[in-house]
Order: C-alpha cells, then sequence, then structure tokens
C-alpha cells in the first residue's frame, strides 16, 4: 500500500511538470513569428545604437574596429529592400537553400517510393530475439534519414515484434522511439540533410563574424560531413546505450506491468510482401549502378588535382558530396518505386519529387525570415557586438581556460531549451549565430565544428522527453493500443532513463573526441 501512494505521489510530480512544460510551450510563439520579432527588435535596437564603435581583438593579437550602423539610415534602408529576396534568403550563405532542398530530392524520392520503410521492416523482421533491443535502437537512429518511417514504421512494428515475443509492447517502442528521436542527429550516412542543415548554417554562422571556418589544426572544414568520423562512432555508442537501457532498466519495470493486445493486431501489416522483396533487389541494382557511376567520376572528370596557378589542391569530388549522396538515393529509389509498380512513367517519378518539395513549404517560410533576420544581423554590426558583450562575460567569467566547462554548458542550455522550442533548424538559427563566434572568441579551440557538434548532441537528447515534439502525440496513441491508460507523462518518465543516458554518454564521447584532437570529420 505504502509503496503504491509512492508510486501515485511520483506520477503526480511528472504530470505537474510535464504540464509545466506544455504551459510553457504553448505560450512560445511558432519560431517563424520569433524570427519577425526580433527582426524588429534589431531594426529599433540599431536606432539607438547606430554609429557605437568598439573593439574586437584577432586571433593574432591585433584588433578590429567595428561599428554599429543605424539601419534606419536611407542607405541601410535600400539595401533591406534590395537584398530580401536574392541575397538575404535565396543566396545567403551561398545558396545553402538550395542545397537542403535539393538533398531532399533524392532522399524524399526513396522514401516516397517506399524502399526506406520496407528496408526497415525487412531489418527489423529478420532481427533474433536477444539481438532486438540493440537492433531497434540501431534501426531508430538509421533511420533518421527518412523522417517520417522511423517513426509511423519501424515505432509500430517494434511493439508487433515483442508482443510477439509475448513480451511487454511498451519494450521494445521505447526502445525503437529512442533511436529514432534521440539518436535523431547520428547516421552512417554522409552528408545527411542534418548535416548540411548544420554544417552549411555553421560556416554562414562563422564567416557572417570573421571567424575562420577551420580545425583546430588549422584545416578546412567541409560543412556536409565536418562531424562524420562523431557521428559513425555516435551510431554505435547510442545504440550500444540504448540496449543497455532497455534490457537493465525499461524491460525490468515494464515486465511487472500488465497490458492489453489489440483484437485486430496483425503482424501481416508490417511484412514485406513478395513485390517489395523483388522491388529490393530491383533497387540493389539501381544502387550498383549509381555506385559505379560514382566510382567513375571519382576517378575520371572529378578526380582530385592541383592547380597549376596557384598550386593548391582541388577536390571536386568533395566539393561536390551533396549532389553525389542525392545521387545515390536517386537512383535506387526509382528503380525500387518502378518495380513496386509506385513509379508507371516518369511523371510519376516528377510527381514524387513534387511531393517531397511540397513538404518543405514550411522550411521556405522559416529561411525566409530566418535568413533576413540573420543578414540584418550581421549587416547592422549588431551580431558581433552581442558576441562581443558575450565573450567578455565569459571571460570575466575566466571560463576561457576551461573549454569543457564552455562545451557542456552550452549542451546543458541548449537541451534544456529544446523542452519548450521544437525544431532542430529554428533553434540552430537561433543559438549558432551567437554561440559560435562567441565560444571561439573565449576559446579558439572551440572551432565551429565543436561548437556544432554540442549543439546536434543537445538537441537530440531530449527530444524524447518534451511534449512539444511534433510526434510525441503519434507515438502516445501506438502506445495506448497496448496500454489505454497511457498518459504523455507515463511516456516522458518510461523515456527519461534513455535522454539522460543518451546525454550523458554523448557528451562524454564528445569531449573525449575534443580532449585527444580527434577529427570530427573529413
Amino acid at each position: 500500500m505504502e509503496q503504491r501512494k509512492e508510486n501515485t505521489v511520483i506520477d503526480l510530480q511528472e504530470k505537474k511538470k510535464v504540464s509545466l512544460i506544455e504551459k510553457i510551450g504553448k505560450k512560445i510563439p511558432d519560431p517563424v513569428i520569433i524570427f519577425a520579432m526580433f527582426y524588429v527588435v534589431v531594426l529599433a535596437t540599431t536606432f539607438f545604437l547606430g554609429g557605437k564603435t568598439f573593439d574586437v581583438m584577432n586571433g593574432d593579437g591585433s584588433y578590429t574596429t567595428h561599428t554599429i550602423l543605424n539601419m534606419f539610415d536611407a542607405e541601410n534602408v535600400q539595401w533591406i529592400f534590395s537584398n530580401a529576396l536574392l541575397n538575404n534568403w535565396l543566396a545567403y550563405g551561398g545558396g545553402v537553400l538550395g542545397t537542403i532542398l535539393v538533398v531532399m530530392l533524392g532522399v524524399g524520392l526513396a522514401e516516397e517510393s517506399g524502399l526506406l520503410s520496407t528496408l526497415i521492416k525487412k531489418v527489423g523482421l529478420k532481427v533474433s530475439d536477444k539481438m532486438l533491443p540493440i537492433v531497434l535502437v540501431f534501426l531508430g537512429i538509421m533511420s533518421s534519414i527518412a523522417t517520417d518511417a522511423g517513426y509511423v514504421i519501424l515505432i509500430p512494428l517494434a511493439g508487433l515484434l515483442y508482443a510477439g515475443l509475448k513480451k511487454n509492447p511498451l519494450i521494445g517502442m521505447a526502445a525503437a522511439f529512442a533511436g529514432v528521436s534521440a539518436g535523431f542527429s547520428a547516421n552512417l550516412i554522409p552528408a545527411t540533410p542534418i548535416d548540411i542543415i548544420i554544417g552549411n548554417n555553421a560556416k554562414i554562422f562563422a564567416e557572417g563574424q570573421g571567424i575562420p571556418f577551420t580545425n583546430a589544426a588549422g584545416q578546412a572544414l567541409n560543412p556536409a560531413t565536418m562531424h562524420y568520423y562523431f557521428v559513425v562512432a555516435s551510431t554505435f555508442m547510442l545504440a550500444a546505450i540504448g540496449a543497455f537501457v532497455t534490457i537493465k532498466i525499461i524491460k525490468p519495470r515494464l515486465e511487472k506491468e500488465s497490458y492489453v493486445i489489440p483484437e485486430d493486431m496483425n503482424l501481416d501489416d508490417f511484412t514485406v510482401k513478395p513485390v517489395e522483396n523483388k522491388a529490393l533487389k530491383f533497387a540493389g541494382l539501381g544502387f550498383l549502378i549509381a555506385a559505379a557511376c560514382v566510382i567513375g567520376l571519382y576517378f575520371g572528370p572529378l578526380k582530385t588535382f592541383i592547380d597549376a596557378e596557384t598550386g593548391s589542391k582541388v577536390t571536386p569530388f568533395m566539393d561536390n558530396i551533396i549532389l553525389i549522396i542525392t545521387f545515390l538515393f536517386f537512383v535506387p529509389g526509382v528503380f525500387y518505386g518502378i518495380k513496386v509498380g509506385k513509379f508507371k512513367s516518369a511523371n510519376d517519378v516528377v510527381k514524387g519529387m513534387s511531393k517531397q518539395m511540397g513538404s518543405m513549404g514550411s522550411v521556405l517560410v522559416l529561411t525566409f525570415f530566418s535568413y533576413n533576420f540573420l543578414a540584418l544581423l550581421t549587416k547592422s554590426g549588431l551580431g558581433t557586438y552581442i558576441t562581443y558583450l558575450g565573450g567578455n562575460l565569459l571571460k570575466a567569467m575566466n571560463l576561457s581556460k576551461f573549454p569543457i566547462l564552455l562545451i557542456i554548458g552550452f549542451i546543458l542550455i541548449t537541451a534544456l531549451i529544446n523542452l519548450f522550442v521544437g525544431g532542430l533548424t529554428s533553434k540552430w538559427m537561433l543559438l549558432g549565430p551567437i554561440f559560435l563566434p562567441m565560444l571561439y572568441q573565449v576559446n579558439s579551440n572551440m572551432t565551429p565544428e565543436v561548437v556544432a557538434a554540442a549543439y546536434r548532441v543537445a538537441d537530440s537528447s531530449t527530444n524524447i522527453i518534451t511534449p512539444l515534439m511534433s510526434y510525441t502525440g503519434i507515438i502516445l496513441v501506438f502506445m495506448r493500443k497496448y496500454k489505454p491508460e497511457y498518459t504523455i507523462g507515463d511516456m516522458i518518465r518510461l523515456m527519461m532513463p534513455y535522454s539522460i543516458s543518451f546525454l550523458i554518454g554523448w557528451t562524454a564521447l564528445l569531449l573525449g573526441f575534443f580532449a585527444f584532437g580527434i577529427p570530427f570529420g573529413f
């Protein structure tokens, strides 16, 4: 009886915490509105601070004088209107928006054809009982490339697999959810949409304030692959941590709880049909053809060479890695879609790509406001001034000598904000322009890829414990099939061990890369 009362008290406390997070989250405007409001605030601030000068120390010890511009001056107002559409949006940062959209053409078509969903089902149904926890977490991590497929295919499939083993289905669903959402930034595939969004914008944030886009050794960073070694190591580490938490914490807890099996439960809904098996083989042929083309490009037209005039190394293949990865997804996706009957003509392929582009509408709206805001911040000099003030504050706190504390502090701040503000892109647009140059000025070892990696760790780890994550309601519906009385508070309590373990383990891995000077990518 005392144990039951204790559990009731804990549940009430959890529900109050969740309710508080929901209340705060609902009062926070959409990111688009936040950027529009910030735009007005920056304009107003430049009116009062216009003409103010300040000196920023450079890496070599010299100083550069900066002046805040009054953006209400006629020439600056002209700049706002003349650059709003092209330079400050479509061409911002060398056309980063176009890069994001191109990546989605290949990955999106592979998802639209059904290829990625079938691969998830194929692997998930072939796993042995003992390997199920680690494979579910691993598949969840890898499914981040397919966006919806991980949530709507893998998580319910995991529940069915555990139900078939006569074990609590929520065990499998928790493991899959942890991989899909908390391991969102990890993957074995280079140049994913997440890599593009974080890497290309990191380059913009750095160069906008004169921060070199290089690693600690002074080597130029490739935005699309600057984290590749780190995310590969993260993938295997998170899979291991997720499996450990599932076996040692989640499984013992849920084995004691009751659950129901829906009468309409049918594993056949998630089986791989004969036509899908044949289509997978056809997609494999498409991949081999695409890979052969890529190899031909690597050793042919896009091979590395030395520029005769400058003597520098030119790497056309790596410079176009985004298009290469897109091509490797596009061709198998087309082959699969043709064989399964999804694409019966070239028009169907075009419609498939158009459908994926349609889903990017929110990105277009967000980037219009966020990129114009960032351009204004850079043009006015106010962004540099904010960095200058923040850097001086951190130096005054003597944190310049403790880069490890800077990393941990940034991770904790981002993880906390993630509970209330969803969306990887929007948060990176808010935090990146300020913290990336600020932390570098405090300690030059805090290079762009280090700060960006810290952001990836924090942004992913707490996705599964916020009721404001876009898929929270969907996952709760899936879980309620087996536990009708389940609440969001129950789900957050279930996922908390994963979130804490991922955050600690992933932070430790990041600090290990940083402390030992291990390259984050190439």
